[in-house]
């Protein structure tokens, strides 16, 4: 079985707030376990990898020149 991490904790290990860990859990974006309703709240580490992994973005390279031509001076 795999060790369950408490709310503060996961937020901490994301860098996010415990209400932002709280509203990505309502909207479904991470998965989470609740043994009794209105209980607790915990998180798995696989959980929290693939939410990192689905809120991580490839970056872009930089276009300054979006066009070929040069401009006139």
């Amino acid at each position: 079985m795999e060790k369950l991490i408490s709310r503060k904790e996961a937020a901490k290990i994301l860098g996010i707030s415990v209400t932002a860990l709280d509203q990505a859990r309502s909207c479904g974006h991470i998965t989470y376990v609740q043994y009794v309703e209105n209980g607790c709240v915990y998180f798995t580490e696989r959980a929290l990898q693939e939410y990192v992994a689905r809120c991580t973005h490839r970056a872009r390279p930089l276009d300054n020149n979006p066009t070929y031509r040069k401009r006139r001076v």
